[in-house]
């Protein structure tokens, strides 16, 4: 059973868009149309990017309404010694309470994003990996934390890392490390296997960045 707010849920729903890419960074976000998109009323989509406002993901004005912040490049070294810190207490604190069934929940959201990578659906590839790093971190139960790193990934060029044409590759290995790791209990070689998987995003986008230079 789902217990978040629609408002919560309308927030997940576009984090998830943004990191993916199906709401482009700069891109206006309509409230009558995500409302008729949800099904649902325009309350929950106006409190929801009131959410996404104060985490970075969304701005707004008198003209233009709500839209996608673009990213600051001269940000991400920064953002990622802060991930590097707040994702290795997460997964340490994932190790402690995971379940069989959280981990089942977690290999079958892999299996989803290396078919969605194999079958050259980025978009999709993107949301679902979204989704692996959020059931991880729920499993967490570091609700203040898990905010935090939700703002960072707002400030973060996903898009960037994962339309490298290797990357998923990479990705779905390094996520079945932090698996392994987790199923075995290893808090150590849990925090090694995302430190890792972090690192090697970001490699990729130093050479991604190079590259256009």
């Amino acid at each position: 059973m789902d217990h978040r707010t629609k408002e919560e849920q309308v927030a997940d729903f576009l984090r998830e868009g943004i990191i993916a890419g199906a709401y482009p960074r700069g891109s206006r976000l309509k409230q009558a149309e995500l409302a008729e998109q949800l099904n649902l009323s325009i309350t929950p989509v106006r409190e929801a990017l009131k959410m996404l406002e104060a985490e970075g993901y969304v701005k707004r004005d008198s003209y233009r309404g709500a839209s996608v912040v673009p990213f600051d490049p001269g940000a991400s070294a920064e953002i990622l010694q802060l991930r590097l810190l707040l994702e290795a207490q997460l997964v340490q604190a994932a190790v402690e309470k995971v379940t069989a069934g959280d981990l089942q929940e977690l290999h079958a959201l892999e299996a989803e994003f290396e078919r969605a990578f194999s079958s050259g659906d980025r978009a999709t590839a993107r949301g679902v990996n979204y989704r692996f790093h959020r059931r991880l971190y729920d499993i967490a139960a570091l609700p203040h934390t898990q905010h935090f790193v939700q703002i960072l990934w707002a400030r973060y060029p996903f898009d960037v890392i994962n339309a490298a044409h290797e990357r998923g590759n990479d990705a779905s290995s390094e996520h079945r490390e932090i698996l392994d790791a987790l199923a075995a209990r290893d808090g150590s070689a849990a925090i090694f296997a995302m430190r890792r998987h972090i690192e090697s995003g970001w490699n990729v986008l130093k050479s991604e960045t190079a590259q256009s230079d």
